[in-house]
């Protein structure tokens, strides 16, 4: 808050948004950082004995791969790829409350508008500032799921159309979680409370990565994986357009009633 109220930040309100919300930032790059080694992992270090094993013929020079259901390479990839289907859901619960719906509630947006900063550059600074690592970070995390992926085939047997490797490995991922970011807006600029905001945002968003997730089958009957991505990533980055057009305007519409009030 007080970071808001200092005068040569309200010229750079971004920069005020990283340091109010350094510890998310923080958050997140150690997931990014613990995913990235996780993926490495598995490809340099697991998938070449899982080779070894598969291509050993029964004898007793064979090499011997102890089953270990945490380090087993299908579990491994499973489970990664299910929690980065999911980072979505996060951020949106995130953006709803923290980011919006927090800063609404406890007049900290209010402060920040007294000094200078008009309420659309205000919500305009949370989401850049928010928008920025979470596009950056989101893309490395599916290059390297795609690479992971994609050099190990012949050992995962995976299908792609699985919602745990076909959101993570494409652009999907990175417009689900704008698609996240902007419901999180609309959502914590619509209730102004935290929680509420935060379930709203979490609910929707969830609904969509189920939607776009795991219900192809039944919306797109020739299966072939970049049309899938890329109809999927232009609809929810129209969805994400739509929630942050409607943002702005409910913003604009009761910061004017309450300033024709006063």
């Amino acid at each position: 808050m007080t970071a808001l109220a200092v005068g040569p930040t309200a010229a750079r309100p971004q920069r005020a948004v990283l340091r109010l919300h350094r510890p998310a930032l923080i958050v997140w790059g150690v997931f990014l950082l613990l995913a990235v080694v996780d993926l490495v992992w598995v490809h340099l270090f697991r998938m070449p004995l899982y080779r070894v094993q598969l291509g050993c013929s029964p004898s007793p020079d064979c090499y011997d791969l102890d089953y270990n259901a945490f380090t087993d390479v299908y579990n491994v990839m499973n489970l990664t790829g299910e929690v980065l289907s999911y980072v979505s859901v996060a951020v949106a619960a995130w953006a709803g409350a923290a980011l919006i719906g927090r800063e609404l509630e406890s007049g900290t947006a209010r402060l920040a508008w007294t000094q200078g900063i008009s309420p659309a550059r205000w919500l305009i600074a949370e989401l850049t500032a928010a928008a920025l690592p979470l596009v950056a970070g989101t893309t490395l995390l599916g290059l390297v799921f795609a690479w992971v992926r994609s050099s190990d085939q012949d050992v995962l047997f995976a299908d792609w159309s699985y919602a745990r490797f076909l959101i993570p490995s494409g652009p999907l991922s990175v417009a689900l979680v704008l698609a996240a970011l902007a419901v999180g807006a609309l959502a914590g600029v619509a209730l102004g409370r935290t929680l509420p905001a935060l379930v709203a945002a979490a609910g929707v968003t969830y609904a969509l990565r189920h939607l776009f997730g795991d219900k192809w089958d039944d919306i797109w009957p020739v299966r072939r994986y970049w049309p899938v991505q890329i109809s999927g990533t232009v609809l929810l980055l129209v969805i994400a357009a739509l929630a942050v057009t409607a943002a702005f305007a409910l913003l604009a519409r009761r910061t004017d009633v309450k300033g024709a009030a006063v």
